[in-house]
């Protein structure tokens, strides 16, 4: 995947605090490659939201299915509008999740 993270320091992302959300992504069986595919076409806009602090995504070194998301958006109202985003509602809930077979999500309030 390409560069990761809003062109920011992490001291810059997380100063203000935020909303956190980590989710973890299994892709099925032979679709690895094509969910990092999506993911590469899909992060580059979701960085450019303007409620979009950092936004990291990684892939598992041991079992290249397994996908990390770390997401720090300004608020609950970021993290909405970016759901709503027509990039969202295109690759993630479009192309991306019919791929996957768990998907689990947590939200975190920075301390």
């Amino acid at each position: 995947m390409g560069p990761y993270a809003v062109n920011k320091s992490v001291g810059d992302a997380v100063n203000g605090g935020g909303l956190l959300v980590v989710a973890q992504w299994e892709a099925k069986e032979g679709q690895a490659d094509e969910v990092a595919e999506i993911l590469n076409r899909f992060l580059p806009e979701a960085q450019r939201e303007p409620g979009a602090k950092l936004f990291l995504i990684a892939r598992a070194k041991e079992n290249p299915a397994q996908f990390l998301f770390y997401e720090l958006f300004r608020d609950e109202a970021a993290f909405k509008a970016h759901q709503e985003s027509a990039h969202f509602k295109t690759y993630i809930a479009g192309q991306a999740l019919p791929l996957l077979a768990k998907r689990e999500r947590a939200q975190y309030a920075l301390l």
